[in-house]
Protein backbone atom coordinates (compact mmCIF):
# COMPACT_ATOMS: atom_id res chain seq x y z
CA UNK A 1 0.00 0.00 0.00
CA UNK A 2 3.16 2.73 1.08
CA UNK A 3 4.60 1.52 -2.26
CA UNK A 4 1.78 2.26 -4.43
CA UNK A 5 0.85 5.45 -2.46
CA UNK A 6 4.64 6.21 -3.42
CA UNK A 7 4.24 5.08 -6.75
CA UNK A 8 0.86 7.65 -7.24
CA UNK A 9 2.93 10.29 -5.66
CA UNK A 10 5.78 10.37 -7.99
CA UNK A 11 4.08 9.42 -11.28
CA UNK A 12 0.87 11.56 -10.84
CA UNK A 13 1.80 14.41 -8.30
CA UNK A 14 -1.92 16.45 -8.87
CA UNK A 15 -3.54 13.13 -8.20
CA UNK A 16 -1.73 12.33 -5.26
CA UNK A 17 -2.01 15.80 -3.81
CA UNK A 18 -5.71 15.28 -4.20
CA UNK A 19 -5.86 12.09 -2.60
CA UNK A 20 -3.76 13.82 0.52
CA UNK A 21 -5.87 16.07 1.19
CA UNK A 22 -9.26 13.88 1.02
CA UNK A 23 -7.49 11.59 3.36
CA UNK A 24 -6.92 14.23 5.88
CA UNK A 25 -9.96 15.53 5.87
CA UNK A 26 -11.11 12.33 6.26
CA UNK A 27 -9.32 11.85 9.28
CA UNK A 28 -9.03 14.99 11.17
CA UNK A 29 -10.99 16.13 13.93
CA UNK A 30 -14.50 18.27 13.26
CA UNK A 31 -13.50 21.46 14.31
CA UNK A 32 -10.43 21.00 11.17
CA UNK A 33 -12.82 20.02 8.79
CA UNK A 34 -14.40 22.88 9.55
CA UNK A 35 -11.67 25.25 9.64
CA UNK A 36 -10.74 24.35 6.44
CA UNK A 37 -14.06 25.14 4.90
CA UNK A 38 -14.50 28.20 6.39
CA UNK A 39 -13.87 30.84 4.14
CA UNK A 40 -11.53 33.62 5.21
CA UNK A 41 -12.40 36.45 7.46
CA UNK A 42 -13.04 39.93 5.13
CA UNK A 43 -10.58 42.90 6.82
CA UNK A 44 -12.49 45.94 6.61
CA UNK A 45 -11.06 48.73 4.65
CA UNK A 46 -9.43 51.30 7.00
CA UNK A 47 -11.78 54.68 6.18
CA UNK A 48 -9.52 57.56 4.77
CA UNK A 49 -9.70 60.66 7.27
CA UNK A 50 -6.64 62.42 5.09
CA UNK A 51 -6.45 62.36 1.16
CA UNK A 52 -3.02 62.31 -0.13
CA UNK A 53 -1.81 65.91 -0.68
CA UNK A 54 1.52 64.25 -2.79
CA UNK A 55 2.59 65.94 -6.39
CA UNK A 56 2.99 63.07 -9.03
CA UNK A 57 3.79 63.99 -12.52
CA UNK A 58 2.76 63.24 -15.33
CA UNK A 59 2.01 64.86 -18.87
CA UNK A 60 2.71 68.48 -19.33
CA UNK A 61 4.65 69.34 -16.16
CA UNK A 62 7.73 70.60 -16.66
CA UNK A 63 10.92 69.75 -14.48
CA UNK A 64 14.71 69.90 -14.38
CA UNK A 65 17.02 66.85 -13.73
CA UNK A 66 20.01 68.01 -12.52
CA UNK A 67 22.76 65.59 -12.51
CA UNK A 68 25.70 66.90 -10.30
CA UNK A 69 29.16 66.91 -11.68
CA UNK A 70 28.16 65.94 -14.88
CA UNK A 71 26.30 69.49 -15.84
CA UNK A 72 26.48 67.99 -19.92
CA UNK A 73 23.26 65.71 -18.53
CA UNK A 74 21.37 68.48 -16.95
CA UNK A 75 18.31 70.02 -18.83
CA UNK A 76 15.08 70.96 -18.54
CA UNK A 77 12.01 68.97 -19.88
CA UNK A 78 8.25 69.08 -20.72
CA UNK A 79 7.08 65.31 -20.17
CA UNK A 80 5.02 64.47 -23.05
CA UNK A 81 1.57 62.95 -22.78
CA UNK A 82 2.57 59.14 -22.25
CA UNK A 83 4.77 60.11 -19.34
CA UNK A 84 8.57 58.86 -20.49
CA UNK A 85 11.05 61.66 -21.17
CA UNK A 86 14.30 61.17 -23.24
CA UNK A 87 17.24 61.43 -21.07
CA UNK A 88 21.28 61.91 -22.18
CA UNK A 89 23.21 58.49 -22.16
CA UNK A 90 20.37 56.25 -21.10
CA UNK A 91 17.15 57.14 -23.48
CA UNK A 92 13.91 57.58 -22.41
CA UNK A 93 12.21 56.68 -18.81
CA UNK A 94 9.12 56.63 -17.78
CA UNK A 95 8.39 58.80 -14.85
CA UNK A 96 4.61 59.82 -15.17
CA UNK A 97 2.66 59.04 -11.61
CA UNK A 98 5.91 59.22 -9.60
CA UNK A 99 6.87 61.98 -7.00
CA UNK A 100 9.68 63.68 -7.95
CA UNK A 101 11.76 62.25 -4.97
CA UNK A 102 10.39 58.71 -6.57
CA UNK A 103 11.60 60.10 -10.56
CA UNK A 104 15.18 61.27 -8.78
CA UNK A 105 15.66 57.46 -7.28
CA UNK A 106 14.63 55.53 -11.13
CA UNK A 107 16.46 58.46 -12.65
CA UNK A 108 19.62 57.41 -10.70
CA UNK A 109 19.14 53.82 -10.92
CA UNK A 110 19.78 54.30 -14.65
CA UNK A 111 22.76 56.37 -14.51
CA UNK A 112 24.17 53.37 -12.26
CA UNK A 113 24.88 51.45 -15.19
CA UNK A 114 27.71 54.67 -16.33
CA UNK A 115 28.25 56.67 -13.21
CA UNK A 116 29.75 55.61 -9.85
CA UNK A 117 27.67 57.60 -7.71
CA UNK A 118 25.30 59.14 -9.46
CA UNK A 119 23.68 62.32 -7.75
CA UNK A 120 20.26 63.38 -9.63
CA UNK A 121 17.71 65.46 -8.27
CA UNK A 122 14.28 66.36 -9.75
CA UNK A 123 12.58 69.53 -9.61
CA UNK A 124 9.06 70.86 -10.91
CA UNK A 125 9.19 73.84 -12.50
CA UNK A 126 5.99 74.37 -13.61
CA UNK A 127 2.70 71.99 -12.83
CA UNK A 128 0.32 70.90 -15.79
CA UNK A 129 -2.91 72.42 -16.07
CA UNK A 130 -5.50 70.68 -13.62
CA UNK A 131 -7.80 68.54 -15.00
CA UNK A 132 -10.56 67.37 -12.82
CA UNK A 133 -14.00 65.78 -13.01
CA UNK A 134 -17.66 67.54 -10.80
CA UNK A 135 -20.05 64.78 -11.02
CA UNK A 136 -23.43 64.69 -9.47
CA UNK A 137 -26.18 67.36 -8.02
CA UNK A 138 -24.44 70.09 -9.11
CA UNK A 139 -25.44 72.87 -11.84
CA UNK A 140 -23.42 71.72 -14.91
CA UNK A 141 -21.95 68.52 -14.10
CA UNK A 142 -18.39 67.48 -16.56
CA UNK A 143 -15.12 67.86 -16.77
CA UNK A 144 -13.32 71.06 -16.22
CA UNK A 145 -9.81 72.27 -16.24
CA UNK A 146 -8.88 74.78 -13.42
CA UNK A 147 -5.32 77.17 -13.70
CA UNK A 148 -3.01 77.56 -10.84
CA UNK A 149 -2.75 80.67 -9.30
CA UNK A 150 -0.08 82.78 -7.71
CA UNK A 151 3.79 81.88 -8.66
CA UNK A 152 4.61 78.70 -9.85
CA UNK A 153 6.75 75.68 -9.52
CA UNK A 154 8.95 75.63 -6.65
CA UNK A 155 8.02 79.20 -5.90
CA UNK A 156 5.47 79.52 -2.70
CA UNK A 157 2.75 81.74 -4.28
CA UNK A 158 1.65 78.92 -5.93
CA UNK A 159 -2.03 77.84 -5.03
CA UNK A 160 -4.04 75.14 -6.39
CA UNK A 161 -7.64 74.80 -6.88
CA UNK A 162 -9.95 73.60 -4.49
CA UNK A 163 -13.43 71.36 -4.12
CA UNK A 164 -15.16 74.84 -3.58
CA UNK A 165 -13.81 76.15 -6.80
CA UNK A 166 -14.54 73.20 -8.88
CA UNK A 167 -17.83 73.51 -7.49
CA UNK A 168 -18.22 76.90 -8.57
CA UNK A 169 -17.03 75.92 -11.79
CA UNK A 170 -19.68 73.59 -12.11
CA UNK A 171 -22.36 76.39 -11.55
CA UNK A 172 -23.34 75.29 -8.14
CA UNK A 173 -24.66 72.83 -5.88
CA UNK A 174 -28.06 71.95 -6.76
CA UNK A 175 -30.94 72.53 -3.66
CA UNK A 176 -31.32 68.65 -4.35
CA UNK A 177 -27.61 67.67 -3.22
CA UNK A 178 -26.29 66.17 0.05
CA UNK A 179 -23.95 68.75 0.77
CA UNK A 180 -22.70 66.68 4.14
CA UNK A 181 -21.48 63.40 2.28
CA UNK A 182 -19.53 65.02 -0.84
CA UNK A 183 -17.09 62.60 -2.20
CA UNK A 184 -13.70 63.53 -3.06
CA UNK A 185 -11.58 61.17 -5.45
CA UNK A 186 -7.80 60.28 -5.73
CA UNK A 187 -5.63 58.16 -7.64
CA UNK A 188 -2.17 58.54 -6.09
CA UNK A 189 0.71 57.48 -8.97
CA UNK A 190 -0.14 54.26 -10.08
CA UNK A 191 -1.66 53.03 -6.17
CA UNK A 192 -5.41 52.61 -5.80
CA UNK A 193 -8.01 55.11 -5.70
CA UNK A 194 -8.40 57.18 -2.42
CA UNK A 195 -11.61 58.47 -1.74
CA UNK A 196 -12.47 61.19 1.52
CA UNK A 197 -15.77 62.31 2.21
CA UNK A 198 -15.98 65.94 2.97
CA UNK A 199 -18.89 67.47 4.60
CA UNK A 200 -19.17 70.98 3.46
CA UNK A 201 -22.06 72.19 6.16
CA UNK A 202 -19.38 71.76 8.65
CA UNK A 203 -17.49 74.54 6.21
CA UNK A 204 -20.65 76.88 6.42
CA UNK A 205 -20.84 76.86 10.26
CA UNK A 206 -17.41 76.79 11.06
CA UNK A 207 -15.34 78.16 7.79
CA UNK A 208 -13.22 74.63 8.01
CA UNK A 209 -12.61 71.37 6.66
CA UNK A 210 -10.47 69.18 8.50
CA UNK A 211 -9.71 67.64 4.93
CA UNK A 212 -6.84 68.83 2.64
CA UNK A 213 -9.41 70.22 -0.53
CA UNK A 214 -6.84 71.56 -2.67
CA UNK A 215 -7.24 69.33 -6.19
CA UNK A 216 -4.85 67.25 -8.35
CA UNK A 217 -5.09 66.42 -11.99
CA UNK A 218 -7.46 63.94 -12.31
CA UNK A 219 -9.38 63.97 -9.12
CA UNK A 220 -13.01 63.29 -8.83
CA UNK A 221 -15.49 65.16 -7.27
CA UNK A 222 -19.10 63.42 -6.78
CA UNK A 223 -21.86 65.46 -5.25
CA UNK A 224 -24.64 62.77 -4.17
CA UNK A 225 -28.63 63.35 -3.64
CA UNK A 226 -30.38 64.14 -0.29
CA UNK A 227 -31.91 61.01 0.92
CA UNK A 228 -33.93 62.16 4.09
CA UNK A 229 -36.06 64.37 2.98
CA UNK A 230 -38.84 64.30 5.90
CA UNK A 231 -36.01 64.84 8.52
CA UNK A 232 -36.47 67.92 10.92
CA UNK A 233 -33.47 69.55 9.06
CA UNK A 234 -33.71 68.84 5.65
CA UNK A 235 -35.66 72.03 4.66
CA UNK A 236 -33.48 74.30 6.95
CA UNK A 237 -30.26 73.20 5.91
CA UNK A 238 -31.17 73.33 2.17
CA UNK A 239 -32.05 77.00 2.65
CA UNK A 240 -28.39 77.40 4.42
CA UNK A 241 -27.31 75.66 1.16
CA UNK A 242 -28.72 78.24 -1.32
CA UNK A 243 -26.84 80.63 0.63
CA UNK A 244 -23.52 79.30 -0.08
CA UNK A 245 -20.81 80.65 -2.50
CA UNK A 246 -20.73 77.34 -3.81
CA UNK A 247 -24.18 76.60 -4.62
CA UNK A 248 -26.37 77.22 -7.38
CA UNK A 249 -27.66 81.11 -7.58
CA UNK A 250 -30.69 81.51 -6.36
CA UNK A 251 -31.32 84.30 -8.05
CA UNK A 252 -31.50 82.57 -11.89
CA UNK A 253 -34.64 81.72 -13.43
CA UNK A 254 -36.33 78.57 -13.41
CA UNK A 255 -39.02 76.77 -15.16
CA UNK A 256 -41.24 75.17 -13.00
CA UNK A 257 -44.70 73.92 -12.89
CA UNK A 258 -47.23 74.57 -10.63
CA UNK A 259 -50.72 72.51 -10.64
CA UNK A 260 -53.70 71.61 -8.21
CA UNK A 261 -55.79 73.91 -6.12
CA UNK A 262 -54.24 77.32 -7.72
CA UNK A 263 -56.15 79.68 -10.04
CA UNK A 264 -53.91 79.14 -13.13
CA UNK A 265 -52.14 75.85 -13.31
CA UNK A 266 -49.46 75.82 -15.05
CA UNK A 267 -45.47 75.85 -16.09
CA UNK A 268 -43.72 79.35 -15.10
CA UNK A 269 -40.52 81.40 -15.30
CA UNK A 270 -39.95 81.93 -11.77
CA UNK A 271 -37.66 85.04 -11.51
CA UNK A 272 -36.17 86.64 -8.52
CA UNK A 273 -36.85 90.81 -8.50
CA UNK A 274 -40.02 92.35 -6.31
CA UNK A 275 -43.43 91.70 -6.70
CA UNK A 276 -46.27 93.54 -5.31
CA UNK A 277 -47.67 92.35 -2.36
CA UNK A 278 -49.76 89.65 -2.67
CA UNK A 279 -50.10 88.54 -5.86
CA UNK A 280 -48.37 89.06 -9.49
CA UNK A 281 -51.16 90.86 -10.40
CA UNK A 282 -51.87 92.80 -7.32
CA UNK A 283 -53.82 96.12 -7.94
CA UNK A 284 -54.17 96.88 -4.45
CA UNK A 285 -51.44 99.35 -4.75
CA UNK A 286 -49.28 97.67 -2.11
CA UNK A 287 -46.08 98.20 -1.08
CA UNK A 288 -43.28 95.79 -3.43
CA UNK A 289 -41.35 93.24 -1.56
CA UNK A 290 -38.17 91.48 -2.47
CA UNK A 291 -38.82 88.20 -3.97
CA UNK A 292 -36.45 84.90 -4.96
CA UNK A 293 -36.67 81.85 -6.67
CA UNK A 294 -39.73 80.45 -4.10
CA UNK A 295 -42.36 77.88 -4.12
CA UNK A 296 -44.63 81.11 -2.59
CA UNK A 297 -43.16 83.13 -5.47
CA UNK A 298 -44.04 80.48 -8.33
CA UNK A 299 -47.28 80.49 -6.38
CA UNK A 300 -48.01 84.19 -7.06
CA UNK A 301 -47.58 83.23 -10.77
CA UNK A 302 -49.87 81.07 -10.59
CA UNK A 303 -52.66 83.54 -9.11
CA UNK A 304 -52.45 82.19 -5.36
CA UNK A 305 -54.39 79.14 -3.70
CA UNK A 306 -58.36 78.59 -4.16
CA UNK A 307 -60.21 77.69 -1.14
CA UNK A 308 -60.23 74.36 -1.54
CA UNK A 309 -56.57 73.89 -1.14
CA UNK A 310 -54.61 72.02 0.95
CA UNK A 311 -51.63 74.27 1.84
CA UNK A 312 -50.17 71.55 4.87
CA UNK A 313 -49.66 68.90 2.27
CA UNK A 314 -48.11 70.74 -0.66
CA UNK A 315 -45.84 68.30 -2.57
CA UNK A 316 -42.18 69.14 -4.29
CA UNK A 317 -41.70 66.99 -7.09
CA UNK A 318 -37.87 67.01 -8.01
CA UNK A 319 -35.77 65.52 -10.62
CA UNK A 320 -32.27 64.54 -9.46
CA UNK A 321 -29.01 64.41 -11.56
CA UNK A 322 -27.77 61.43 -10.13
CA UNK A 323 -31.16 58.90 -10.37
CA UNK A 324 -35.18 59.33 -9.70
CA UNK A 325 -37.49 61.92 -8.20
CA UNK A 326 -37.25 63.59 -4.87
CA UNK A 327 -40.72 64.21 -3.61
CA UNK A 328 -40.92 66.93 -0.65
CA UNK A 329 -43.34 67.72 1.98
CA UNK A 330 -44.35 71.44 2.35
CA UNK A 331 -46.27 73.09 5.02
CA UNK A 332 -47.30 76.17 3.59
CA UNK A 333 -49.55 76.58 6.93
CA UNK A 334 -46.55 77.08 9.25
CA UNK A 335 -45.13 79.99 7.06
CA UNK A 336 -48.13 81.50 7.18
CA UNK A 337 -48.97 80.90 10.94
CA UNK A 338 -45.70 80.47 12.05
CA UNK A 339 -43.29 82.57 10.03
CA UNK A 340 -41.05 79.46 9.42
CA UNK A 341 -39.37 80.65 6.49
CA UNK A 342 -37.59 77.28 6.01
CA UNK A 343 -40.79 76.44 4.34
CA UNK A 344 -40.34 78.26 1.10
CA UNK A 345 -38.22 76.35 -0.35
CA UNK A 346 -36.20 77.71 -3.31
CA UNK A 347 -36.98 75.82 -6.43
CA UNK A 348 -35.12 74.06 -9.16
CA UNK A 349 -35.48 74.01 -12.61
CA UNK A 350 -37.70 71.21 -13.58
CA UNK A 351 -39.48 71.03 -10.56
CA UNK A 352 -43.24 70.61 -10.25
CA UNK A 353 -44.97 71.66 -7.45
CA UNK A 354 -48.83 70.22 -6.64
CA UNK A 355 -51.36 72.02 -4.08
CA UNK A 356 -53.69 69.01 -3.53
CA UNK A 357 -57.55 69.27 -2.44
CA UNK A 358 -58.26 69.42 1.33
CA UNK A 359 -60.97 67.35 2.45
CA UNK A 360 -62.93 69.42 4.68
CA UNK A 361 -63.25 73.47 4.28
CA UNK A 362 -62.55 75.17 7.58
CA UNK A 363 -64.05 78.67 8.13
CA UNK A 364 -61.71 79.94 10.53
CA UNK A 365 -58.60 78.55 8.93
CA UNK A 366 -60.27 79.63 5.50
CA UNK A 367 -60.97 83.01 6.42
CA UNK A 368 -56.61 83.63 8.02
CA UNK A 369 -55.42 81.84 4.43
CA UNK A 370 -57.27 84.88 2.62
CA UNK A 371 -55.37 87.30 4.55
CA UNK A 372 -51.56 86.28 3.45
CA UNK A 373 -50.17 86.10 0.54
CA UNK A 374 -50.41 82.57 -0.30
CA UNK A 375 -53.95 83.64 -1.84
CA UNK A 376 -55.13 85.98 -4.83
CA UNK A 377 -55.11 90.11 -3.51
CA UNK A 378 -58.46 90.13 -4.65
CA UNK A 379 -61.10 88.09 -6.92
CA UNK A 380 -63.72 89.27 -9.00
CA UNK A 381 -67.09 87.49 -8.92
CA UNK A 382 -70.17 88.80 -11.52
CA UNK A 383 -73.61 89.28 -9.98
CA UNK A 384 -76.21 89.75 -12.52
CA UNK A 385 -79.87 88.97 -12.78
CA UNK A 386 -82.16 90.82 -9.86
CA UNK A 387 -80.04 92.50 -7.27
CA UNK A 388 -79.39 96.04 -6.82
CA UNK A 389 -76.14 96.84 -8.25
CA UNK A 390 -75.24 94.25 -10.59
CA UNK A 391 -71.86 93.47 -12.72
CA UNK A 392 -68.43 92.64 -11.76
CA UNK A 393 -67.60 93.23 -8.06
CA UNK A 394 -64.29 92.43 -6.01
CA UNK A 395 -63.94 90.38 -3.26
CA UNK A 396 -61.31 89.49 -0.73
CA UNK A 397 -60.09 85.75 -1.38
CA UNK A 398 -62.72 82.36 0.09
CA UNK A 399 -65.59 85.10 0.18
CA UNK A 400 -68.98 83.61 0.54
CA UNK A 401 -71.91 83.92 -1.93
CA UNK A 402 -73.62 85.55 1.09
CA UNK A 403 -71.22 88.35 1.19
CA UNK A 404 -71.36 88.61 -2.89
CA UNK A 405 -75.04 89.47 -2.26
CA UNK A 406 -74.40 91.99 0.42
CA UNK A 407 -71.67 93.53 -1.90
CA UNK A 408 -73.68 94.10 -4.72
CA UNK A 409 -76.20 95.67 -3.15
CA UNK A 410 -78.63 92.53 -2.01
CA UNK A 411 -81.20 91.50 -3.48
CA UNK A 412 -83.75 93.85 -6.12
CA UNK A 413 -87.11 94.35 -3.89
CA UNK A 414 -90.67 93.11 -5.34
CA UNK A 415 -88.62 91.23 -8.01
CA UNK A 416 -85.85 88.82 -6.71
CA UNK A 417 -86.17 85.06 -5.73
CA UNK A 418 -84.41 84.94 -2.71
CA UNK A 419 -85.13 81.62 -1.94
CA UNK A 420 -82.26 80.37 -4.59
CA UNK A 421 -79.53 81.73 -7.13
CA UNK A 422 -77.55 80.17 -9.70
CA UNK A 423 -73.68 79.50 -9.77
CA UNK A 424 -71.83 78.96 -12.78
CA UNK A 425 -68.45 78.18 -12.59
CA UNK A 426 -65.43 77.94 -14.74
CA UNK A 427 -63.24 75.13 -14.20
CA UNK A 428 -59.92 74.49 -14.19
CA UNK A 429 -60.30 71.82 -16.68
CA UNK A 430 -62.12 74.25 -18.68
CA UNK A 431 -65.21 72.89 -18.08
CA UNK A 432 -68.55 74.94 -17.15
CA UNK A 433 -71.27 73.57 -14.36
CA UNK A 434 -74.10 75.65 -13.01
CA UNK A 435 -75.31 74.33 -9.81
CA UNK A 436 -78.76 75.98 -7.81
CA UNK A 437 -77.82 77.41 -4.69
CA UNK A 438 -80.43 77.48 -1.82
CA UNK A 439 -80.06 81.18 0.15
CA UNK A 440 -79.81 81.26 3.75
CA UNK A 441 -78.63 84.77 4.59
CA UNK A 442 -78.56 83.80 8.72
CA UNK A 443 -75.88 80.97 7.58
CA UNK A 444 -72.59 80.55 8.17
CA UNK A 445 -69.78 79.29 5.72
CA UNK A 446 -70.86 75.94 4.39
CA UNK A 447 -71.06 73.99 0.42
CA UNK A 448 -74.82 73.69 0.76
CA UNK A 449 -76.33 76.61 1.36
CA UNK A 450 -73.22 79.63 1.17
CA UNK A 451 -70.53 78.21 -0.61
CA UNK A 452 -67.14 80.13 -0.85
CA UNK A 453 -66.76 81.49 -4.26
CA UNK A 454 -63.74 81.60 -6.67
CA UNK A 455 -62.25 83.93 -9.29
CA UNK A 456 -64.19 84.68 -12.14
CA UNK A 457 -67.48 82.72 -10.59
CA UNK A 458 -71.42 84.23 -11.91
CA UNK A 459 -74.06 84.44 -9.74
CA UNK A 460 -77.57 85.05 -11.43
CA UNK A 461 -80.50 86.22 -9.19
CA UNK A 462 -83.70 85.07 -10.68
CA UNK A 463 -86.54 86.77 -10.86
CA UNK A 464 -89.54 85.66 -8.47
CA UNK A 465 -93.18 84.39 -9.53
CA UNK A 466 -95.08 87.74 -9.29
CA UNK A 467 -92.25 89.09 -11.19
CA UNK A 468 -92.45 86.82 -13.92
CA UNK A 469 -96.20 87.15 -14.15
CA UNK A 470 -96.10 90.92 -14.37
CA UNK A 471 -93.23 91.10 -16.99
CA UNK A 472 -95.10 88.22 -19.12
CA UNK A 473 -98.16 90.72 -19.29
CA UNK A 474 -95.95 93.70 -20.12
CA UNK A 475 -94.79 91.48 -23.22
CA UNK A 476 -98.23 90.50 -24.45
CA UNK A 477 -99.85 93.71 -23.98
CA UNK A 478 -97.08 96.33 -24.63
CA UNK A 479 -97.50 96.45 -28.20
CA UNK A 480 -101.28 97.32 -27.93
CA UNK A 481 -100.20 99.72 -25.83
CA UNK A 482 -97.83 100.92 -27.61
CA UNK A 483 -100.09 101.41 -31.42
CA UNK A 484 -103.28 102.94 -28.41
CA UNK A 485 -100.76 105.63 -28.39
CA UNK A 486 -99.92 105.99 -31.63
CA UNK A 487 -103.38 106.65 -32.73
CA UNK A 488 -104.03 108.72 -29.90
CA UNK A 489 -100.62 110.89 -30.85
CA UNK A 490 -101.86 111.27 -34.30
CA UNK A 491 -105.35 112.18 -34.06
CA UNK A 492 -105.13 113.65 -30.79
CA UNK A 493 -107.65 110.56 -29.01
Amino acid sequence: MVNRLSLIFLTQPVAGVVFLTAVILAFAPASLAQRVNTPAPTIPATPITQIDRTYTLGGGDRIRINVFEVPEYTGEYSIPPGGAVNLPLVGSVGIEGLTTEQAADLISQKYSRYLKRPLISVNLLSPRPINVTVAGEVTRPGAYSLSLQGGAGNEPGVQYPTVLSALTNAQGVLASADYTKVQLRRRIGRGPEQVVTLNLKEFIATGRLPQDVTLRDGDTIFVPQATNLNSATFLADARNLSAASFAADPTKPRKVAVIGEVYRPGAYLVTAGTAESGTANNTTGAPSVNTETTVTRALQLAGGITPQADVRHVLLRRQTRTSGEQIINIDLWKLATGGDINQDVIVQDGDTIFFPTITEVNRAEATQLATTTLSPARIQVNVVGEIKKPGLIELQPNSSLNQALLVAGSFNDGRADRKAVDLIRLNPDGSVTKRLVKVDLRAGLNERTNPILRNNDVVVVSRNGLAKTGDTITTLFGPVSAVAGFFNSLFGL
